[in-house]
């Protein structure tokens, strides 16, 4: 493994998998690197930059946190090969394993090698091996199937295509030592996703059966704003480790929305919208926001502000509608489509105002700008609905309470 320098990291040992239902290939969650000082740590796919058959190329920072598997994975290497099954009425070994990239950093298994068992293991030499081996479709191995026989693999399996808030319903009906058992099975995002989903006691009470190291990651997946909200219920000193444990930028996001005073524009906004240069083009806008990682509310509007593009960021101009960009030629300057009618709200702008706000312009998401005219977030309008509806909505979602509201 190489790094975006070209200095080796270290070497591959396994790839870890996931189970996955409805007849959905198992998918690569990352791979097991052996350092040179021999520790083992988990590389996650979305670092993979590039893959050959001599090296695997990654980019970005890795964790260095030596690796420790979740009980809802499963190794390659020590897990799958040469465990045997029956083909065509004759024992087989898997061999090996291809996997095959989906999507953008989304891998998933698609073949399997095997060979006649019996002679054959893991020690025999490779050239004898392939003179006998077969290649097959993943789903061709009864195997790969049954993977899921531990509940906890089998229900994290399901749990892949839900929705967050599916899965946080989920999480809520089970027993309190059963949803911790899920809940640490889960990947770092989809547990995040839930969390933010789940009644206020709850967010908390599974922050707190999950090891520093754990909580912390689920806070940054989180969006700041949710995770500035959870960190203010937990203990003082419990908040503080956690964020010492954060990346400093995301620590510093969350930080940053703790000073504002409660249900204010400042306390509900995200750090993290979508900010051009006057400089940038309607097709550098359209390229932003057509990225999957932003919310369709975020994606609506695009925020040009002088340099720094950051939040807080230089000088803010104005707003461009996404639709206003649909309309224009690709390489007209975002600049010269401002809406500069539309006033962004203050830090301190009560949750009433905002509601107003939100209506008179019929938005979805609004700029928050400081007493210097900068930048320093959006609130969107599922953030305004949080604040707006009772205290214990999402208690009341998690029981089926909702008026007209079926579950699926």
């Amino acid at each position: 493994m190489l790094d975006a320098a070209g200095d080796q990291v270290g070497k591959v040992r396994d790839v870890v998998i996931q189970l996955r239902t409805q007849g959905r290939a198992p998918r690569v969650r990352g791979l097991v690197v052996e350092l040179f000082a021999r520790r083992k740590i988990f590389v996650p796919m979305p670092r993979v930059h590039a893959i050959d058959v001599n090296q695997v190329m990654i980019a970005g920072t890795v964790d260095t946190r030596v690796f420790s598997r979740r009980e809802a994975e499963t190794l390659v290497v020590d897990d799958l090969f040469d465990r045997t099954f029956t083909r065509d009425g004759s024992p087989v070994n898997i061999f090996d394993v291809a996997m095959r990239s989906v999507r953008t950093h989304d891998w998933e298994i698609s073949q399997v090698a095997v060979t006649p068992a019996g002679g054959h293991n893991r020690f025999t030499s490779l050239r004898k091996k392939a003179l006998s081996t077969i290649i097959v479709d993943w789903d061709e191995v009864p195997a790969l199937v049954m993977m899921g026989r531990q509940s906890t693999e089998r229900t994290v399996a399901e749990m892949q295509d839900m929705k967050p808030a599916d899965v946080a319903r989920e999480l809520h009906d089970m027993s309190p030592r059963r949803r911790a058992e899920v809940a640490k099975a889960l990947d770092d995002d989809q547990l995040a996703d839930a969390i933010e989903e789940l009644p206020e006691d709850e967010q908390v009470s599974l922050i707190l059966i999950l090891d520093p190291e754990r909580a912390a990651d689920i806070l940054e997946e989180m969006d700041p704003d949710d995770a500035a909200d959870l960190v203010q219920d937990l203990p003082d000193n419990l908040a503080e480790r956690l964020l010492a444990r954060m990346r400093p930028e995301d620590a510093e996001d969350v930080r940053n929305l703790l000073v504002y005073d409660d249900f204010t524009a400042g306390a509900m906004m995200t750090p993290e919208p979508v900010i051009l240069g006057p400089d940038a083009t309607v097709a550098d806008a359209l390229a932003k926001v057509r990225s999957e990682d932003i919310t369709p509310a975020l994606a609506s509007m695009v925020f040009v502000c002088r340099p720094p593009l950051d939040t807080p960021s230089g000088r803010y101009l104005g707003v461009v509608h996404v639709q206003r960009l649909l309309r224009e030629p690709p390489s007209t300057m975002v600049s010269l489509l401002l809406d500069t009618d539309l006033q962004p709200l203050a830090t301190d702008t009560p949750v009433g105002a905002i509601s107003r706000y939100f209506a008179t312009y019929n938005l979805v998401v609004a700029p928050v700008v400081n007493s210097g005219r900068e930048l320093v977030g959006a609130v969107t309008v599922d953030d305004l609905l949080d604040h707006l509806l009772p205290a214990d909505w999402r208690g009341d979602q998690m029981d089926g309470q909702l008026a007209g509201v079926r579950r699926g």
